[in-house]
């Protein structure tokens, strides 16, 4: 099955990105028979949760997925994950790892911005006291700004004269020249349908570039940002400060470090404990709560008791989780992914003697048709005809959503 899309990790040195990866690939209990697969230096696989449709149509028993998981209708799919290089201020001069990170990050569909809201790392990483983290965000978006549009403008009036030349549209001459950071003409068109532009594009100034470069960028690069260190003493006033420069439905609170934390106890059987849950539950914890033999669950000593009790106060208790799961989860509905179910017989797929339903899971972008769907699930076989839940064909300009033309069956043929 296709892997897409791709998403970004990106962060200043000891912001925690390396923490914020490691807790997201590693899905410990959940991996089924796709453990963590590092793909390249830079690449991995992450655990996206979401709600399989099995339980739509009682078959949670008998959903065998065949990479990931799916524990009571909750399905753990993969989703591979980028490790972007070198991010410090002036990356789009070369300064740091600049060019590589950036050279790096146009393959990105969305990107998940580490931040350590401790403010006890300064812009290169470097220990310090009081630092404001917003100031990390602010200059994470203008240097790919100012990347682009250098790009940009540095031949802008070769583009120009192209462009009268050519008799192209606006949409036609900026799909041509922002096509090295993976634009196709309807992410431009939405970027300039933004805009509402009224001077035609050889009148545009130095100024209205920048401006469709700013847009342009929060379209290429949708941004979640993830508030990391949220345990320590001084992460409150920051947090509420940069919840009030930045929309509260791109941010989310974590403690990568508290999750791997967790999850190590969980794997070695010291604690009971489900990803993306606010409960955790020792061998004491299932004792009192009536059950004599603690769940099989080894005794802590007293100090990984102590900081288990501090986790619960500090963290999950007090943010309802280590907020880790919910991180890719954001980052799936900023891109409006959509988990589509492709199966064999579309009139089988739930029969009493199909004992393994739904082997696959495919996330796809908003707005996909079924036609482009085809495409990523059989590649050049030719396609004679889909069908949907319905036992009908389905149109392939539909569009594929959840509930609606998210299960189909690609028929092979002319």
């Amino acid at each position: 099955m296709p892997r897409d899309p791709l998403i970004g990790l990106v962060g200043k040195p000891s912001a925690g990105k390396s923490t914020t990866l490691n807790s997201l690939t590693d899905a410990t209990s959940k991996v089924g028979n796709f453990p963590f697969t590092t793909i390249d230096p830079q690449r991995a696989m992450g655990y996206l949760q979401i709600d399989c449709a099995c339980a739509r149509f009682d078959l949670s028993s008998r959903c065998k997925p065949n990479y990931g998981s799916c524990i009571n209708g909750r399905r753990s799919v993969p989703i591979e994950l980028l490790d972007v290089a070198g991010l410090v201020p002036g990356a789009h001069m070369g300064k740091g790892l600049g060019n590589k990170f950036l050279d790096d990050l146009r393959q990105a569909d969305a990107l998940i911005h580490v931040v350590d809201v401790s403010g006890t790392t300064d812009a290169e990483g470097k220990v310090t006291r009081g630092y404001d983290p917003s100031v990390d965000i602010a200059w994470l978006r203008s240097e790919i700004v100012a990347w682009i549009k250098g790009n940009l403008w540095q031949k802008w009036g070769s583009i120009r004269r192209r462009h009268i030349a050519s008799k192209a549209t606006a949409v036609e001459t900026l799909t041509n020249q922002l096509a090295g950071y993976s634009a196709n003409q309807r992410l431009v068109a939405r970027t300039l349908d933004k805009m509402v532009l009224k001077e035609p594009l050889e009148d545009w100034t130095e100024e209205t570039v920048n401006r469709v470069v700013e847009v342009f960028t929060d379209e290429k690069f949708p941004t979640v940002i993830a508030l990391n260190k949220i345990d320590h003493a001084d992460a409150d006033k920051n947090i509420a400060k940069i919840a009030k420069m930045q929309d509260p439905n791109t941010i989310v609170l974590c403690s990568a470090i508290s999750e791997i934390f967790l999850r190590k106890l969980a794997k070695q059987g010291y604690v009971k404990y489900t990803e993306g849950s606010e409960f955790v539950d020792t061998r004491d914890d299932l004792i009192e709560g009536g059950d004599p033999k603690g769940g099989g669950l080894k005794e802590l000593d007293d100090k990984n008791k102590t900081r288990i009790e501090n986790m619960k106060d500090m963290v999950l208790y007090r943010f309802g989780s280590t907020g880790v799961v919910q991180v890719l989860s954001k980052a799936a509905e900023i891109l409006g992914l959509v988990p589509v179910f492709p199966v064999r017989n579309i009139s089988t797929f739930g029969a009493a003697d199909n004992k393994a339903a739904f082997r696959d899971c495919v996330l796809v972008k908003k707005n996909t048709t079924v036609a482009e769907m085809a495409k990523k699930v059989m590649g050049d076989a030719p396609v004679g005809f889909i069908e949907g839940v319905s036992g009908q064909r389905v149109s392939e300009d539909a569009v594929v959503s959840k509930g609606e033309n998210d299960i189909l069956s690609f028929k092979v043929g002319r």
